[in-house]
């Protein structure tokens, strides 16, 4: 049997931040997708969220639609922030990206991937990178897919679940990249 799904990547709210919560939480405590050891509620995932928007940068979700009650689930989210601290990266920034473990291998990572890094595009941003850790080769070949490219690699970046982990870093020109100035060259 073949089934339609529908989905739709729009951006997040405040509402989602229970759902993000939960997704995350996953990640948090089972894997060493991220070296964060003890999960965001929901309060600081709203926290964040806030903080993501109010800066200037994109945050999405993915949501089934197509039920009849509400807007439907959130099954993914991804979201960009400033690569670096200091003023000279704010044309890159860092994408990250997770999907609800029990809708891996969906497509729901490259899609909502593709429409995060358009939009990135849109607000006029450069360059996108990736830090991932060595434990998660689903999400290279996803940032692959996407036109990253492996660009270093830190050894022994992080640790977790008592071993050392390293960390890869790719990257993706977003628009002309570095082949022009940006439209705000202060």
């Amino acid at each position: 049997m073949t089934m339609i799904e529908e989905l739709t990547v729009c951006d997040a709210s405040l509402e989602d931040a229970a759902d993000i919560a939960d997704i995350y939480a996953h990640y948090v405590l089972e894997s060493t997708a991220t070296f964060e050891t003890v999960p965001p509620d929901r309060a600081e995932s709203e926290r964040r969220i806030g903080e993501i928007v109010d800066a200037g940068y994109p945050f999405l979700v993915v949501r089934e639609t197509g039920q009849a009650s509400g807007p439907g689930r959130v099954i993914g989210f991804g979201f960009a922030h400033r690569y670096g601290p200091r003023v000279g990266y704010r044309y890159s920034v860092e994408t990250t990206i997770y999907v609800a473990p029990d809708c891996i291998g969906r497509g729901i990572g490259g899609r909502l991937l593709a429409a995060l890094l358009d939009e990135c595009e849109r607000r006029g941003f450069r360059q996108a990178f990736a830090v991932i850790a060595e434990s998660e080769p689903a999400s290279v070949v996803l940032h692959a897919r996407a036109g990253f490219r492996p660009v270093g690699t830190l050894d022994g970046a992080g640790w977790k679940h008592g071993k050392w982990l390293d960390v890869f870093v790719m990257q993706r020109q977003l628009g002309e990249g570095n082949q022009s100035l940006p439209e705000r060259a202060t």
